[in-house]
């Protein structure tokens, strides 16, 4: 690489870096793990650990980046989410259909790989995990929708105005070497995380701190873990991918010490992915992935809402999150030269239990379908632009507090959640460097 691509890839590199670090981001797909994260694996609805084509494989399987060659990509998504409850009658919650505003957000992502000889390569990687974002004025629902509870403030929590933000960015270095038919692959993690919360002074007599609960501004918190991943050319048409994910350990939310469980502790899960790609012809690739989140092994996440504790506790509540586990199925056409197309679907488990549903008004991160399509045109000898669409429809959980002394009694709460992204991409393939020596993969 000369000096000028140089340049271009450290420039590219500080821009997608400072727009990783500080989007206004809100999204809940697989929980709150995006389904994909570059564009081409968007319109493949998150499959790919297997057949690796862009740099971002980083994001999925670092074991990849030997097939890739010297790349670069970057790409912006455009996501709406529409979030938010339904209920009627008294309770501690604002009654009506109150949804929660901010319905636009900018999602950027950023790839980067070079050969080093025919059978090693590296990379770097910049891009949003996932995240929950909800906003609900006081005055709307108090307005239209007057919480009859005896709250000493209005607002969907009786705290004014109500809400979270969590945004998580993940930088990525990796390394890949082939041996034979099988390639390895790891990549170390820097996780930078920032939280706010407010209008949750309601929950302050279950709070072991309530100073640290709720109204403060954001508070960062950083952490690391790595990614591990293997991909074996089983035949020239046949391909297997397995990859996995430790827990990324971070630093505590100290300012919220008094809501997230071990004294504000919130750890990113593992995940372990597997799944297979077959060449059915030279131009068409058919996708199967599987991927399970450790949603549970989190205590701020995965601890019910209604254990008999503190909030902030080691042991206290959190939101009742299970483990996903989610199907991908994609499709990929290289029609021509020039263009390329993609299809795919993913279907995952819901994570919020009944139970849990008043504290996960906060986070809402209920459904379960992705719909996905994309394609790519190659607009010279060595730029592509890419393109990708992804529709997950409306899906909600409902639950009914069956105690009469809780904040609820005998009152259905039913949250729900719908998504729309767009992601526009582009694609710029060097002409210096190695040339991977490729086994299998059209």
């Amino acid at each position: 690489m000369d000096r000028l691509q140089l340049r271009r890839v450290t420039a590219a590199t500080a821009l997608a870096g400072g727009l990783i670090v500080n989007p206004p981001i809100a999204r809940a797909t697989e929980g709150y793990f995006l389904e994909g994260y570059g564009t081409r694996e968007k319109g493949l609805a998150g499959a790919g650990v297997a057949d690796s084509r862009d740099p971002l494989a980083l994001s999925i399987n670092p074991a990849g980046l030997v097939d890739v060659g010297q790349q670069f990509t970057g790409g912006l998504t455009a996501f709406s989410p529409d979030r938010g409850y339904t209920t009627s009658g008294p309770g501690f919650v604002a009654q009506g259909d109150v949804r929660s505003g901010r319905g636009l957000f900018p999602i950027p992502n950023f790839g980067y790989s070079q050969p080093i000889d025919q059978t090693s390569a590296w990379g770097v990687a910049a891009y949003g995990n996932g995240g929950m974002n909800t906003t609900y004025s006081k005055n709307y629902a108090s307005q239209f929708f007057p919480n009859p509870f005896a709250c000493p403030r209005p607002g969907v929590f009786c705290g004014e105005n109500a809400g979270v933000d969590l945004n998580q960015a993940f930088l990525s270095a990796g390394y890949a070497q082939r041996f034979g038919s099988v390639s390895i692959g790891v990549a170390p993690i820097l996780a930078i995380q920032i939280f706010k919360a407010r209008g949750l002074s309601g929950f302050g007599p279950f709070s072991v701190d309530r100073s640290n609960l709720s109204d403060h501004s954001y508070n960062w918190s950083v952490g690391a873990g790595v990614r591990a991943g293997a991909q074996w050319n089983v035949t020239n048409q046949l391909r297997v991918g397995v990859a996995a994910s430790t827990p990324i350990w971070t630093t505590k939310l100290y300012k919220y010490s008094g809501l997230f469980a071990e004294g504000g502790g919130f750890d990113i899960p593992a995940t372990v992915t597997a799944g297979v790609a077959f060449d059915v012809l030279p131009t068409v690739t058919l996708l199967a992935d599987w991927r399970h989140i450790f949603y549970s092994h989190v205590a701020s996440v995965g601890n019910s809402s209604q254990l008999p504790y503190l909030f902030g506790l080691a042991n206290g509540p959190g939101f009742g999150w299970s483990d996903v586990d989610a199907i991908k199925l994609g499709a990929e056409w290289r029609a021509t030269a020039d263009w390329t197309f993609r299809v795919g679907y993913s279907h995952n488990n819901n994570p919020i239990e009944s139970r849990d549903v008043t504290i996960n008004i906060l986070a809402p991160g209920v459904v379960t379908d992705h719909i996905s399509g994309g394609l790519s045109y190659r607009v010279t000898p060595n730029s592509t632009i890419d393109l990708a669409a992804v529709v997950s429809p409306r899906h909600s959980v409902s639950g009914i507090e069956v105690t009469p002394a809780g904040p609820n009694p005998f009152r259905t709460i039913n949250i729900y959640l719908s998504e729309f992204e767009v992601t526009a991409g582009l694609t710029y393939k060097f002409d210096s460097g190695p040339t991977p020596a490729l086994v299998a993969k059209y």
